[in-house]
């Protein structure tokens, strides 16, 4: 268990300052959330799932439901990215997990509504970026056609892991913005509150060969911190309108 002191230094020595979003509809807005599957959100669902119930996982999932409900309502396209891998092909350094065609590949139970919606399109990626991962055979790109083609200006991105898969797919994403392949898309932005990771605490790492610590509440801090250090705007409030929040 990381000290609530060492928790303190960190945000002292990488202060993260935080903005608000407002959405009011003027500009096209596309929600992308990144692997809220059952293989990384809902406990004993496998591998790389929580083992117990845990807060900030069960926060980002009931963010990222209630977004989702605002964006279906406002008919604003949604992108799901799917964790997916073939059972024949790891992924190093992690154990097998969210192996296609299982639950652990499918969206946690309260977003499964998302698999019948218009303005919904889910893409399953065999690796921990989902720019990459939207790669087709004859090279185009999932993610940057369904940005074309919705004319999006700005993406707000939730999901898990902060550090990990969120964090590759908005460097990518901002890498691919600068040199002019997702136009008309402006900004890149991800809601805090709306983001996890896992938590592997030291002593619980220090007891499984290879395996790296990775207290939760420092990585999802660093996580948040390096995508605003890329160029994202990383915001603690989204305002719809005048009058709904989320």
């Amino acid at each position: 268990m990381v000290s609530s002191d060492a928790v303190d230094l960190l945000k002292t020595e990488l202060p993260l300052e935080q903005d608000s979003l407002l959405l009011s509809g003027d500009a096209t807005t596309g929600l992308v959330l990144v692997d809220v599957v059952n293989g990384f959100c809902t406990v004993g669902a496998g591998n790389l799932a929580p083992r117990y119930p845990d807060q900030q996982i069960s926060g980002m999932v009931n963010e990222s439901v209630r977004f989702a409900r605002v964006f279906s309502e406002k008919k604003w396209p949604m992108l799901a990215f799917l964790d997916s891998h073939h059972p024949d092909i790891p992924e190093h350094p992690y154990p097998p997990h969210c192996i296609a065609g299982t639950d652990e590949s499918r969206l946690v139970p309260a977003l499964q509504w998302l698999e019948n919606e218009p303005n919904v399109t889910l893409r399953c990626k065999d690796c921990i970026d989902g720019f990459l991962g939207s790669v087709e055979k004859d090279g185009s790109n999932v993610f940057v056609d369904w940005v074309k083609n919705n004319q999006i200006k700005v993406i707000l991105v939730l999901g898990i892991c902060t550090d990990i898969c969120v964090l590759d797919f908005v460097c990518s994403a901002l890498s691919a913005r600068n040199r002019g392949f997702l136009t008309p898309l402006e900004d890149v932005v991800v809601y805090s509150g709306g983001c996890a990771t896992f938590d592997l605490p030291v002593h619980v790492a220090s007891s499984i060969k290879g395996a790296l610590a990775h207290p939760q509440e420092l990585m999802h801090h660093i996580g948040l911190y390096m995508a605003k250090g890329r160029g994202a705007k990383v915001v603690s409030k989204v305002s719809f309108g005048m009058v709904k929040e989320a």
